[in-house]
């Protein structure tokens, strides 16, 4: 029976006052009951509108079909067809721009809640493994492809290839695999163990994980392929952390939110047996808009901050992190100051931060993104109190791989310029995606780049 409900079926969440004090998980996920109601309210549509707007290609309303009739290992298995990594991007991706904005139910109502059903698919599969298919790991085809980084794009990329029967190599800089999924999302939005599981199923097929190889300093990509690699995909995100150039950002007390976010999840501050080097703070602001800045902010109150502060310089209609975290986000008692752009940091006797100087701002024209500009109001600087500056307002590509490769292109912003049909990059037989193309973009925009590069990879050297 279709379900014709307007809304989508409520999921559990832990309470705003409990959660925002512990990093366990914020959303407990759907029953098997509630993703069955749920699944009902997809219409099966002929013309999949969701599909088009998923980067790795998803079969939607098959694997919901299935969800619908309670054959919840059968969907999964729809799902990882096209999707390495389900259980990250159920969590994670930014569903409301891509499938669920596409869906035909979201014209008059809430869009069925895709995201939701594709983690329920692998949070069911994961816990019912002794049902799923054992993988077996591929018979090899005598090819070796070398992927530098283990970010999401990577892990796609080496997942895909692997599947073909390549042996691939994947170089990690850090002394764990996961990129992003590890270093930046934190625990509540995104369980490390569950990342853990999703790389151990690469491993499953036969993917080499080495860390703590810088490719750029330890080996070069030039001696990569002179080591027998056929081709390299480079998916070594985007780690370089942009600041204001405002006074203040060396004084004690100032980080930017990669460093900040990397001390909580990698270096694992956010448990209680870990003596990870991290300020205690009482007042915390975070300067920027976008989904890492509610992730920083978020983590500042549960390691103890009694406020926290969300510094923004247009208004919440330009806020670009997802409804979602800003939603959960105020829930838990994050002020937002918006309108509102940074001028300088305050100093105590002592070189730590005691303030944070203001300019109030008003909306002009808008700008080449399409936004309103923001202009500064002369005369209405304001100081907030702090101990703590979090700078959450972009990062770039780390140089090195571009410094150390000769043949390789970048943009000004010193992002790696590849063939957007293929993925390839100026020097033959290297390609590229993710952060490290777009610059700070989205988790399943990375997956989509080493999809697509996997099949270009596999299409070169079939030719070769």
């Amino acid at each position: 029976m279709p379900n014709m409900q307007m809304t989508k079926t409520k999921i559990s969440e832990q309470k705003p006052e409990i959660r925002a004090r512990n990093f366990k998980e914020v959303c407990l996920g759907y029953t098997e009951e509630e993703a069955k109601l749920e699944a009902q309210r997809c219409l099966n549509c002929k013309k999949m509108p969701c599909v088009s707007g998923c980067p790795v290609s998803v079969r939607i309303p098959e694997f919901i079909a299935k969800v619908a009739a309670g054959e919840f290992i059968e969907a999964y298995n729809i799902i990882k067809s096209t999707n390495s990594l389900p259980a990250i991007s159920g969590r994670v991706c930014p569903q409301e721009n891509q499938c669920e904005g596409k869906c035909v139910r979201g014209i008059k109502g809430e869009p069925v809640a895709i995201g939701r059903l594709e983690r329920f698919c692998a949070d069911y599969a994961m816990a019912h493994e002794s049902e799923c298919e054992r993988v077996e790991k591929p018979q090899s085809n005598g090819h070796r492809v070398a992927v530098v980084g283990a970010g999401p794009s990577s892990l796609t990329c080496a997942g895909d290839l692997a599947k073909l029967g390549y042996q691939v190599t994947i170089f990690e800089a850090f002394h764990t695999a996961g990129g992003v999924l590890m270093y930046g999302i934190p625990e509540f939005r995104l369980p490390k163990a569950i990342v853990q599981k999703e790389i151990d199923s690469l491993k499953d097929l036969g993917v080499e994980i080495m860390t703590n190889m810088v490719i750029g300093k330890v080996l070069s990509i030039d001696e990569l392929m002179e080591d027998g690699y056929e081709a390299v995909f480079v998916g070594s995100g985007a780690g370089l952390p942009r600041f204001m150039g405002i006074e203040g950002e060396a004084l004690v007390g100032v980080y930017s939110a990669n460093e900040y976010l990397t001390r909580i999840n990698l270096m694992k501050a956010y448990l209680d047996d870990y003596a990870t080097p991290i300020m205690k703070s009482k007042s915390v602001a975070v300067v920027g808009g976008g989904n890492v800045a509610m992730d920083a902010a978020r983590s500042a109150m549960r390691l103890g901050a009694e406020k926290v502060y969300i510094v923004y310089r247009r208004s919440m209609d330009e806020l670009p992190a997802r409804k979602e975290e800003v939603h959960h986000a105020i829930e838990e008692g994050i002020e937002f100051k918006l309108l509102n752009n940074p001028t300088k940091i305050l100093s105590d006797e002592n070189g730590h931060v005691n303030g944070i100087e203001c300019i109030k701002m008003e909306l002009g024209e808008p700008d080449a993104s399409g936004r309103r500009r923001p202009v500064p109001v002369e005369g209405s600087e304001f100081v907030i109190d702090v101990d703590t500056v979090i700078m959450s307002i972009g990062t770039s590509p780390n140089p090195l791989i571009r410094s150390t490769t000769p043949g390789v292109e970048a943009n000004s912003h010193g992002c790696l310029i590849v063939n957007e049909q293929t993925n390839q990059m100026t020097k033959e037989g290297v390609y590229a995606g993710g952060d490290a193309v777009t610059g700070a973009a989205t988790v399943i925009l990375a997956m989509g780049a080493g999809k697509k590069a996997a099949q270009s990879i596999d299409e070169y050297i079939r030719q070769k």
